[in-house]
């Protein structure tokens, strides 16, 4: 009788291991999701053309759809089987990878990669609820301290592994690799994930949910729009008019429903606003860069893929180890001051690369990219533990769902806005050239902000290529303050929210821990 005991704990401690590493490997191909595709799109625009507009939504379109059906997506594990969301997400995202592959032009390309989106919310909402049901206490901890290592090993190297994709194989091989992975992760999960759902669980909050995606998706396609058509423009204004209007509707619609997507009686506690800073300072203090610097890398300053995705290591680098020693110093200082001082490092991370302008050595870039790295690092592995801390503990996975959702929707719309930004601030710089047309202006500068330099020449060709070199870099050192200026605010609310003592007494212990 002992021995079968032994035998079973010996096949359940498996299986908890085997869970673990399909997780891991789906939430593995998230992040090489977003780094491998920013550093392709040079590549990809010069096989498959597209405005600029559409080769943004490379990235945005994965992005927002994978930040607004996060909620979604957990209440439907929830309710119909978390094992099932997970699979049929993690199958739905091999398969979209795939067609990317083969996609025949810019507009599959982008419906896909919303559609992997929609996918990657899926697998992910579906393998964290996995990892809650199938592991407790301190193994927990464990479980999602991996998980959170594994991200940090997707950020640190994706783009290398995109770069070396792309310089061997084309641009096509990115989405392959990822493919490949999430294949093993989907073969994993089918033999050792087991099903399990929410007894209490009521179904998805269908209107919430339509209305929050809707309003999100039309505010980024007219941010994205603004360096085309002008900030006062009628397609503009419509579109950012109508995104407000489903805000609102969101807003009622939440305050009336039984089972809420969103509970926004959350916010009145100070600590948990304060969290939702923090989920969105490092969308405007590391994230865009991810995918600005291969874009100025690559197509600015000529460097190779390969090139670019190995100095873009020494931007995620940090993450492998810092998230880790952050969490143990929070033994002796507090969470929430260790984040706000990563926030200030990262701010000064970002005002000296933004001395460091096109032509400069190599070691005049990576330096600051090392600073940013290691400010952002600090708040990284705090984040998730604070989010939950921060509110009762019944209201924990709730915490969690929005913070998330915060993060990553905020990530799709500040590549939307800086995009925007940053070709606002070239075209400003481009007005002295003698009478070209308008639209046309405005094109070459969105070229040249995506790092298109041959068609920014080709529309706009009495100037020269040290013009516009210099209009770059200028738009660049202006951009890198203002995300400086970004960063410090977010750092000054983080001190000012989470240093706030009024907490549920039952959580004040769990910070600690959960961090």
């Amino acid at each position: 009788m002992p021995d079968t005991l032994h035998s079973s704990d010996a096949r359940s401690s498996l299986q908890r291991i085997l869970v673990l590493a399909a997780v891991c490997l789906a939430a593995l191909v998230l992040p090489l999701s977003f780094t491998g595709p920013a550093v392709a799109t040079p590549a990809i625009a010069k096989a498959l053309g597209g405005s600029p507009i559409a080769l943004n939504w490379i990235t945005n379109a994965f992005m927002l759809a994978f930040g607004s059906c996060l909620m979604a997506a957990g209440a439907l594990a929830d309710s119909y089987g978390r094992k099932r969301v997970f699979i049929l997400g993690i199958a739905a995202f091999v398969l979209s990878s795939l067609a990317l592959a083969w996609a025949p032009d810019i507009l599959w390309l982008d419906l896909l990669r919303a559609l992997q989106g929609v996918a990657g919310a899926a697998a992910f909402s579906g393998g964290m609820a996995t990892l809650a049901q199938e592991f407790e206490g301190h193994a927990r901890t464990r479980a999602f301290s991996l998980l959170g290592t594994t991200f940090g090993v997707g950020l640190a190297f994706g783009p290398v592994l995109a770069g070396a994709m792309i310089q061997g194989f084309g641009w096509r091989a990115v989405f392959l690799c990822v493919a490949a992975l999430a294949a093993l992760a989907l073969a994993t999960g089918l033999r050792c994930v087991r099903e399990s759902r929410d007894p209490g669980a009521s179904g998805l909050d269908w209107p919430g949910a339509i209305s929050f995606t809707a309003a999100l998706s039309l505010f980024t396609y007219g941010v994205l729009g603004i360096p085309q058509s002008g900030w006062n423009s009628r397609p503009t204004l419509l579109l950012l008019g109508a995104s407000l209007l489903l805000l609102l509707a969101f807003i009622v619609i939440e305050n009336r429903v039984q089972r809420p997507m969103l509970d926004l009686s959350l916010f009145r506690y100070p600590r948990f606003i304060g969290v939702q800073f923090l989920a969105a300072a490092p969308a405007y203090s590391y994230v865009v860069l991810l995918v600005l610097l291969p874009l100025r890398f690559i197509g600015i300053e000529g460097y190779s893929a390969m090139q670019a995705g190995q100095m873009m290591m020494a931007l995620s680098a940090p993450m492998l180890v810092l998230p880790f020693v952050a969490g143990l110093l929070t033994r002796w200082i507090a969470a929430g001051v260790i984040a706000g001082t990563g926030l200030l490092i990262c701010a000064g991370g970002l005002l000296w690369l933004a001395q460091a302008g096109p032509g400069q050595a190599v070691a005049g870039l990576l330096l600051p990219m090392l600073v940013i790295g290691f400010g952002i690092s600090l708040p990284w592995g705090l984040m998730d533990g604070l989010a939950v801390s921060v509110v009762p503990k019944e209201r924990a996975g709730m915490a969690a769902g929005i913070f998330s959702t915060t993060r990553v929707a905020g990530e799709g719309v500040a590549l939307a806005i800086v995009a925007a930004i940053l070709a606002a601030l070239v075209q400003a710089r481009l007005h002295g050239l003698p009478s070209p047309a308008a639209s046309q202006l405005a094109e070459a500068a969105q070229r040249l902000a995506m790092g298109d330099m041959p068609q920014a020449l080709q529309l706009l060709p009495q100037a020269s290529h040290a013009l516009l070199l210099q209009s770059y870099a200028d738009a660049f050192h202006i951009l890198l303050c203002i995300l400086a200026g970004i960063t410090l605010l977010s750092a000054a609310m983080v001190f000012g929210f989470l240093s706030q003592p009024h907490m549920p007494a039952a959580n004040r212990a769990a910070e600690a821990e959960a961090a």
